[in-house]
């Protein structure tokens, strides 16, 4: 049900374990972390095909690999630091050089392990693992399509980042949304500007963009739900068509989504863009909600902050 809100770890386990209820080379990775992820009941149906190794992430990475060589399908999911800065050499020489069919999933991702602070907030993940050539990146908005992306996820071959929030997340999408890797949602069309929102705050990003509308601003909003490869076609005919671009995202402004799509668009289309996420410092603990409003990510500071840069032609 649209806005019904939702867990995204329960979400995200209770498609895994879909997924391996029909494909018998699924296989899930723990590092003390299977509860945490939505992942519980996985060794209890399938308890032959769980495996705990406490907490030593690089070597999760590293067994992982070696599952992938026997056909097997390993799922790794843990705190979003723990799977991609912790064994980042890991993750570059074990599963991208090899190409390995891994697929690592960051739970409690961005800030949504608000209360404690930087050592486990993941707000550089997506800058430090798209530096991995051939390294699929996902960032799913909302419930329908987080349940969407793992079983579009298990599918692909190849190694895989899916980054996961904590908080209860409002239903944005009707079931049968199309979601297809590589190709983001238009959510709404629109001529003077174009939104474009990932992962934990695209619904703020939503918010915004009917905060907007209501003050005679034209959004188009797009959900790039996929980091990399991103949806070049799409990007450039916004670029094009509207002429300016914000991007939002739970990230630092360095190396993220604004980063990646700016990389094509001064390629070629070159257009007025404003990123909207966390600047050159460490980020703050504390409640969630009030992390966002301090980083600018509430739906009325997006729409204040997308007035200001139509506004200065």
């Amino acid at each position: 049900m649209i806005n019904e809100l939702k867990d995204p770890r329960k979400t995200f386990g209770e498609a895994v374990i879909e997924a391996a209820d029909s494909n018998q080379n699924i296989v899930v990775l723990s590092a003390d972390s299977s509860s945490g992820s939505g992942l519980g009941d996985f060794p209890k149906k399938f308890p032959d095909r769980h495996f705990e190794f406490g907490i030593m992430e690089q070597g999760v990475i590293g067994f992982a690999s070696g599952l992938a060589t026997t056909g097997k399908i390993p799922v790794f999911a843990a705190i979003a630091p723990f799977v991609t800065a912790r064994p980042f050499e890991m993750f570059r020489n074990d599963l991208g050089y090899m190409n390995q069919n891994v697929k690592v999933v960051g739970r409690c991702a961005s800030l949504t392990y608000d209360q404690l602070g930087s050592t486990h907030h993941s707000i550089d993940d997506v800058a430090i693992i798209r530096t991995i050539p051939g390294v699929t990146i996902i960032n799913p908005g909302d419930p329908v399509t987080i349940r969407k992306a793992v079983h579009a996820m298990i599918k692909h071959v190849g190694p895989c980042y899916m980054k996961i929030g904590s908080p209860k997340m409002p239903v944005l999408y009707e079931e049968d949304v199309d979601f297809n890797l590589g190709k983001g949602i238009v959510i709404k069309d629109g001529t003077d500007v174009t939104l474009i929102g990932t992962g934990t705050v695209l619904s703020k990003a939503v918010a915004a963009a009917k905060l907007l509308e209501e003050s005679g601003i034209s959004v188009r909003l797009i959900d790039i739900h996929t980091i990399k490869p991103l949806d070049r076609e799409l990007i450039l005919s916004a670029a094009r068509e509207t002429g300016k671009i914000v991007t939002i995202e739970e990230h630092f402004i360095a190396g993220g989504l604004g980063s990646a799509i700016a990389e094509i668009c001064i390629q070629e289309y070159p257009v007025k863009m404003k990123m909207i996420g966390i600047g050159d410092h460490y980020a703050s603990n504390g409640p969630y909600e009030e992390l966002l409003g301090k980083y600018g990510l509430q739906p009325d500071q997006i729409k204040e902050t997308v007035i200001k840069f139509l506004s200065n032609k």
